[in-house]
């Protein structure tokens, strides 16, 4: 039995076939499972000979009328959705950065029938557990604190230097192939600055490459393909 035979059958025996008579003549889940396979296809990035990188956070957008009578099966949906990109990522040999996220929302916009896939390969960032004073935590609660934001977890930045990429012995871990195992380092001061460690990909902020910049109120460092903005307000 296929992949999107396993997700209908999955659905079908979880709602007793609710989803069919929910969908009769709007979206299909079966569309959404398609549609998601596609766009790990489509935007499959080779990094080398034995790494092709996917997306594996995704935003399924419907429209009033869908998103209204799936919303008593979104968790479920949600749920199956994810495994079925697992599943797939697996079976095409993909490499995921991260945990895979499958998050159904609503658009105004768009018409019944209609749906959107908007997706993005994120990394896994983290704060080394040898690192005892660095820890991640939520960006409100530290207001005036200097610290790099990632989505919505915040990287305090307390030591004299923080460095950040893919090896076992930085303060930030970033595990992102288009990063080198020490790729570049906050360095604390007045103001404090970014410092690239002749990373092989290099270490960008607006789309230019930089050896050592000033940092100031959201500066978005780019590692890889991790968007790493600088806070202290």
């Amino acid at each position: 039995m296929g992949l999107l035979a396993r997700f209908e059958d999955s659905l079908d025996r979880m709602v007793n076939g609710a989803f069919a008579r929910a969908f009769k003549a709007e979206v299909q889940p079966v569309e959404i499972a398609s549609a998601l396979q596609r766009e790990l296809d489509d935007r499959a990035a080779i990094m080398d000979r034995n790494r092709t990188v996917v997306p594996n956070v995704f935003n399924i957008e419907l429209s009033n009328h869908d998103y209204t009578r799936l919303a008593v099966f979104r968790d479920a949906l949600q749920d199956e959705l994810t495994t079925l990109v697992k599943g797939y990522a697996a079976e095409q040999r993909y490499t995921l950065l991260g945990g895979v996220q499958v998050t159904i929302s609503q658009d105004e916009e768009l018409e019944t029938g209609i749906f959107r896939v908007r997706s993005e390969a994120r990394a896994e960032v983290a704060a080394q557990s040898g690192s005892a004073d660095l820890d991640s935590t939520a960006g409100a609660a530290l207001g005036g604190q200097p610290r790099l934001e990632v989505g919505r977890t915040a990287y305090p930045l307390v030591r004299a230097v923080t460095r950040i990429g893919r090896g076992a012995d930085v303060d930030i871990r970033v595990d992102d192939p288009g990063v080198s195992r020490h790729h570049c380092e906050i360095v604390m001061g007045s103001p404090l600055r970014v410092r690239d460690l002749n990373s092989t990909n290099g270490t960008t902020v607006g789309g230019q490459r930089i050896t050592e910049l000033e940092l100031s109120e959201g500066t978005a460092i780019q590692v890889g393909s991790t968007t790493l903005v600088f806070r202290s307000l």
